[in-house]
């Protein structure tokens, strides 16, 4: 079985999936994500093996990543016996795997089916559609995601309610309270005494203006904000001139996921665009200020986050949750995640090996 990914939370995600698979996953790595901060060290720290078959999609404009990511994934999918393709989430090498298995005739899997923005300004969202119209098995994390795929007509057996593999990989890659502890003095932190942010979307990076208002309403928080910086954002920040607007903020390389899941436990507020973020505050029971225009994640709205479209409102976002704070922090910790119970991804397996017709016990392998 192919399993088609390209970026640092396709490999978060999928860790669990592929090492239940074993020998049976041939892992093909896009290169979406190619730098080694977003791609290799990640793989590591979720014990994802080396990747049997690389491509090199890295750096192009999208149409050219799916193009690419196309042409060499149909190569390899004509040349090899496989039962199925697995793909994860909204990503350009999703839509691409998604393609290349339609093409040739191979059944798919959609892990992480079924989410929704409504906002197809969203390049995510019609890699996600697409993908989804075309999966023979569709795995989703929410019952809202299941309700969105029968909106679409998609109902039936090929929709399984799996729960997401990012409660696992939360659980499975936070640190515990001493090696946070230590991280925090490394740092010169102290817990829920900074704010930590993430920015790196196109509707946030690509606009002058909204950049700068991003980056203001950050320098103007009470506490002090830790930015690990996304290549995408460091590359804007430079395009933009807008250096001087990192004067007051502390600004880290980027992470890898166990040290930014230590960061994230310990925060007081966090404040990112990122899906993944979204998911992972609802785990390590953290607020959130969520700086986009629409969510796909609505399950967070509820209790744990709030929308902050371009920026506007960020800092008084903020404040309001440091004013709720500690019995917001209290509260959170007491709710489950609305992304399931943690045992998604031998959910997903199981379901693949179905889907290939591999029998259980020869596909499976322990979950080490």
């Amino acid at each position: 079985m192919a399993v088609v990914y390209g970026t640092r939370p396709e490999i978060v995600k999928l860790g669990g999936v592929v090492r239940r698979l074993g020998p049976y996953a041939l892992l093909v790595h896009t290169g979406q994500h190619f730098d080694a901060t977003m791609s290799e060290d990640v793989a590591v720290h979720v014990g994802m093996p080396v990747p049997d078959i690389r491509l090199d999609v890295g750096g192009l404009p999208r149409a050219g990543q799916i193009s690419a990511a196309l042409g060499g994934l149909d190569k390899i999918l004509a040349r090899r016996e496989l039962r199925a393709v697995v793909v994860q989430g909204d990503t350009n090498a999703t839509v691409a795997g998604a393609l290349a298995a339609n093409a040739r005739g191979l059944p798919l899997m959609h892990v992480e089916a079924g989410l929704r923005s409504l906002d197809r300004t969203m390049p995510e969202e019609h890699n996600r559609v697409v993908t989804d119209h075309l999966s023979d098995l569709l795995c989703a994390p929410t019952p809202g995601c299941v309700a969105n795929l029968a909106r679409e007509g998609i109902i039936g057996d090929h929709v399984a309610l799996t729960g997401n593999t990012v409660v696992e990989a939360v659980r499975d890659m936070t640190p515990p309270p001493a090696e946070r502890a230590a991280l925090l003095a490394r740092l010169g932190l102290t817990a829920c005494g900074y704010v930590l942010a993430t920015i790196h979307r196109p509707e946030n990076t690509d606009d002058a203006c909204v950049l700068a208002t991003i980056l203001s309403q950050l320098a103007a928080l009470p506490l002090e904000v830790v930015l690990p910086l996304h290549p995408r954002t460091a590359a804007a920040v430079r395009r933009h001139g807008l250096e001087a607007l990192l004067r007051d903020v502390r600004v880290l390389d980027s992470l890898g996921p166990r040290t930014f899941l230590g960061l994230a436990a310990e925060t007081a507020v966090l404040v990112s665009d990122s899906g993944g973020v979204q998911e992972e505050c609802t785990v390590l029971g953290r607020p959130l200020v969520v700086v986009r225009r629409s969510t796909e994640r609505p399950e967070v709205m509820a209790d744990f986050a709030r929308l902050s479209p371009g920026g506007v409102g960020l800092a008084s976002a903020v404040g309001e949750i440091l004013g709720q704070c500690p019995d917001l922090l209290d509260h959170l910790a007491s709710l489950a995640s609305p992304f399931g119970d943690g045992t998604a991804s031998g959910r997903i397996a199981a379901a693949l090996g179905e889907l290939a017709g591999v029998p259980r016990d020869r596909m499976l392998t322990p979950a080490t």
